[in-house]
């Protein structure tokens, strides 16, 4: 299931009564549309005059952008409500997913047979989920290493950019080619649009399955040609 704000602040109601004895009092509850998150509770911290640090400010987002089972969306309130009792309180943890966290989690886990753990990551198939379906065109560089390894690049559809990008990298003694492609497969979604030196590595194999020589640009450094 998708969460809405009611659903979210009924479900912090109902745990916080049930798990935390009415302590935690309301903070504003934000849906997000990420990517790479379930939930995350977030803070500012400033400086008092005594010197020590203080957390507040709290927030709570939840993401609605990935469709999850009921029981794991409520373990994903629940984890963030237990990061919002520790910052709230003040308490110095080991870790983010420290020593006081894993012992309120253990516990909430044992008395109300809750299924949480530490990692609370997006998995791979969530992550398939929330890429954006829709299909658009992208400029797709291909860049191959001399070490065998192949990086993807989605870039902006801007000339100078895309030129400034195919030379610089093509320039790297550790790159063996780089090749420039116009799709609009939605496989290509996923991965971040910038003009950023920089490359993600994927599985070549698979990449083929998203590529075909009629998409296929031609560049000579200088100006782009398509197939």
């Amino acid at each position: 299931m998708n969460a809405d704000i009611p659903f979210i602040e009924k479900k912090f109601e109902e745990f916080n009564k049930l798990m935390f004895a009415g302590e935690l009092h309301k903070l504003p509850i934000e849906q997000s549309n990420a990517k790479t998150f379930l939930g995350q509770c977030v803070f500012k911290i400033r400086r008092l005059t005594n010197g020590k640090t203080e957390k507040y400010d709290f927030r709570l987002r939840i993401n609605t952008r990935i469709d999850l089972p009921e029981q794991e969306l409520e373990d994903t309130i629940i984890h963030e409500m237990i990061q919002y009792y520790i910052g709230i309180n003040q308490l110095n943890d080991t870790s983010a997913h420290g020593q006081i966290f894993r012992q309120i989690m253990d516990a909430i886990n044992v008395r109300y047979g809750r299924h949480m753990t530490i990692t609370h990551k997006v998995t791979k198939e969530q992550r398939e989920q929330a890429y954006d379906k829709r299909q658009r065109w992208h400029v797709v560089a291909i860049v191959e290493f001399k070490n065998g390894k192949t990086g993807i690049k989605v870039l902006p559809r801007i000339v100078p950019r895309i030129l400034n990008y195919y030379n610089k990298i093509g320039a790297i003694n550790s790159v063996s080619q780089i090749k420039l492609y116009m799709s609009n497969d939605i496989f290509f979604n996923r991965f971040p649009n910038s003009g950023a030196l920089n490359v993600t590595y994927v599985d070549r194999k698979e990449l083929q399955e998203h590529l075909t020589d009629d998409e296929k640009l031609q560049c000579d450094g200088k100006k782009i040609i398509r197939s």
